[in-house]
């Protein structure tokens, strides 16, 4: 088992967005909050292939789990 640990700009990176800092804070605050009831996978924002790079992360519990969990968290928190 590959315990590679990545951070969010590799993960912007994979998904095909921009992973300057400034570009994953917009990213965050433009998309957030995130109901609680909206699993990652199923929000609105991604293309058919992000989600399904995020599902299958999550299902397989792979190295680009934790870095997932972050950006869900992220997404989740309410910036006051």
């Amino acid at each position: 088992m590959n315990t590679e640990f990545h951070y969010l700009e590799a993960l912007f990176s994979q998904l095909n967005l921009p992973n300057s800092k400034a570009d994953i804070e917009a990213f965050i605050k433009n998309h957030s909050p995130l109901a609680g009831d909206i699993l990652l996978e199923e929000a609105e924002f991604w293309n058919a292939s992000q989600a399904e790079f995020i599902r299958e992360a999550k299902q397989a519990d792979s190295d680009w789990v934790e870095v997932v969990d972050q950006l869900d968290a992220a997404l989740r928190h309410t910036y006051l």
